[in-house]
């Protein structure tokens, strides 16, 4: 398992609304939490054992993200994204995951491409297991990023996963497409090892920005039925 934390720069000691926060994005990344679900912060400081102030807090910090709307009588609503924000998403997500590409290039070595093998080995056995596949294409993407050594990037990246990886699970669930995890990924590795760093940049690019016809495709209201 990739350590989040550690690519993304925070600490592992944790305050009790960086607990609070860790546990509510946690849920929403796995959809336990959904899109509509009201969370209850007296419920989610039980489950932790804390106050419901640090909830509160967390609460706060996931609207700023845009993972939660704070509603006036009705109190914090895991927030579902139109379709317009999701393709603003991942169009952030492949500019963003293609720099961090080019900056890792120079230093990456056969031993972080294994890696990254491993991950796609993992991907294909797990191909059956949506809510697995998910969790490991976004280590896949994370792992990669991180090579870059740049903390305030890879919290941006892994921000941007997390608004959309539970409507990429939900998406996945009822797709009947095949995941097709080394097609889709093993071309990523073999750029990696081709270079030079404009053409991983632009790979990684393209990679992101193909799943967004997909998306907007699911996402988009189904059409009127005719009487």
């Amino acid at each position: 398992m990739i350590d989040i934390h550690r690519l993304t720069g925070l600490t592992a000691s944790f305050t009790a609304e960086e607990e609070a926060y860790s546990h509510i994005i946690q849920r929403i990344r796995s959809g336990q939490y959904r899109a509509g679900d009201r969370l209850i912060p007296e419920e989610i400081a039980t489950e932790i054992g804390t106050s419901r102030m640090p909830v509160r807090e967390a609460f706060r910090r996931l609207a700023t993200e845009g993972l939660v709307d704070i509603r006036p009588h009705r109190g914090a609503v895991v927030r579902k994204l139109s379709t317009a924000e999701m393709v603003e998403v991942f169009q952030m997500r492949a500019v963003l995951e293609g720099l961090a590409a080019r900056v890792a290039f120079s230093t990456i070595q056969e031993k972080h491409i294994a890696v990254l093998d491993d991950l796609i080995g993992q991907m294909e056995l797990a191909e059956d297991d949506v809510q697995e596949w998910v969790s490991l294409h976004r280590q896949f993407h994370e792992y990669l990023c991180s090579l870059s050594h740049n903390p305030r990037l890879m919290r941006q990246i892994s921000s941007l996963h997390s608004v959309v990886e539970p409507h990429m699970r939900l998406w996945l669930e009822k797709s009947d497409s095949p995941h097709r995890s080394r097609s889709a990924h093993g071309y990523v590795i073999d750029a990696l090892r081709a270079g030079p760093a404009e053409e991983v940049e632009k790979v990684l690019r393209q990679h992101a920005e193909r799943t967004i016809a997909s998306l907007e495709k699911f996402m988009a209201p189904e059409s009127p039925k005719k009487a």
